[in-house]
């Protein structure tokens, strides 16, 4: 990183470009390799990981919030959290291009029967939540030397922990082992994360191909 100007607090800005309504789909012609703990080589990599589950959840809540009808305090509320997950979408691209590397593409995404109705939809969402705080808690120790894109993740974990407590008290779980789980956050491994999210990226088994080659 020596010799490199770079405004790194870019990615905690309070407010970012505006991107398109939807996430683009069906990117996926350049390698996009699934990421293994052990392949973080720098802090481009730690942020693509986090861009691609930014992805995911950005593009999540623009299909729900279109196809699954909410009302007052619960529309507004998933409206505040999909504009959230989309400036996380724009802050980390933004970020990785300042840092000078190349932001991983929008992969494309099937959530199957999530947007049948209402519990399907915050079902779906409330784990979405969960696993980005335990994924960032998860890939925190490789950025420990970069202490201030450190604290950068710190901030966008700590807003997935709301979206989570918000979603699940908008469903009526309990405190504790639903509204939050423990009192203390558990970490996901990055392999054991992208794992877990496979089942709705359409192109996952191409991915997997793609890392294998790279190798």
């Amino acid at each position: 990183m020596t010799g490199r100007t770079v405004n790194r607090r870019a990615i905690v800005k309070g407010a970012a470009a505006a991107i398109p309504a939807a996430v683009a789909l069906n990117m996926l012609g350049t390698k996009w390799a699934f990421a293994q703990s052990a392949d973080f080589e720098g802090p481009i990599d730690v942020l693509n990981f986090a861009l691609t589950l930014e992805y995911l959840e950005a593009e999540f809540y623009r299909q729900g919030n279109e196809m699954v009808p909410l009302e007052g305090r619960e529309a507004e509320l998933l409206g505040f959290i999909a504009q959230d997950e989309a400036t996380h979408v724009s802050i980390l691209t933004d970020t990785i291009m300042q840092l000078g590397g190349e932001p991983v593409p929008a992969p494309g995404v099937d959530f199957g029967e999530a947007f049948a109705n209402r519990d399907a939809y915050l079902e779906l969402a409330y784990v979405f939540e969960n696993t980005g705080v335990s994924a960032y808690l998860g890939a925190a120790p490789s950025l420990f030397e970069e202490k201030e894109l450190l604290s950068a993740a710190a901030s966008i974990f700590g807003v997935e922990a709301r979206h989570a407590a918000i979603i699940g008290n908008l469903q009526g779980k309990p405190a504790e082992g639903g509204v939050y789980l423990t009192a203390f956050e558990s970490p996901t491994p990055p392999a054991d994360v992208l794992q877990a999210v496979s089942p709705f990226i359409t192109d996952a088994a191409a991915m997997q191909r793609d890392a294998a080659v790279t190798k």
